[in-house]
């Protein structure tokens, strides 16, 4: 079995794209948050991550280190090794606003990675920041050290 912490960058901007297209607020927390609960459910019933992301306990609840990365060198125009892919597949408008450039490829997104990430839009697009945070603040959050890497090892639902 692959380690399920082995970040992949190629699926990780195919899910940002899916998350930005689909939500009906593709903020960078916005999608840190619908991006947590959908690997909350994809590690409970498939035993991984949708990309092998990590996460870090930030004051608003967990979020995934890999994806933060990318989605701050598309706000930055710098500071990601494969920035061009990056560049090409979405923009960030206003700071905060994750724009799609093309649409998802579906071919680096299994149909239980994108059962997952519908799951997460469904049950949480409609909320907003303060709910999503509270939300996002469960058991494994609360057992990690704030700005630290966790791995979440307790899912509570």
């Amino acid at each position: 079995m692959l380690n399920p912490f082995t970040f992949d960058e190629k699926v990780a901007v195919e899910a940002i794209l899916y998350i930005a297209k689909r939500s009906k607020d593709p903020t960078f927390h916005h999608i840190a948050k619908l991006f947590y609960f959908a690997d909350l459910c994809h590690l409970e019933r498939y035993g991984r991550f949708i990309c092998g992301d990590r996460y870090v306990a930030m004051k608003h609840g967990p979020v995934p280190s890999g994806i933060y990365d990318m989605l701050k060198a598309a706000r930055d125009g710098v500071g990601y090794l494969h920035f061009d892919e990056i560049a090409h597949a979405f923009s960030v408008k206003e700071n905060r606003l994750v724009v799609p450039l093309r649409p998802s490829n579906l071919e680096w997104l299994s149909d239980s990675d994108i059962g997952c990430l519908d799951e997460a839009i469904t049950n949480y697009d409609h909320l907003g920041f303060d709910e999503l945070t509270r939300k996002s603040h469960d058991i494994a959050w609360k057992s990690a050290d704030v700005n630290r890497y966790t791995s979440l090892p307790i899912w509570s639902w």
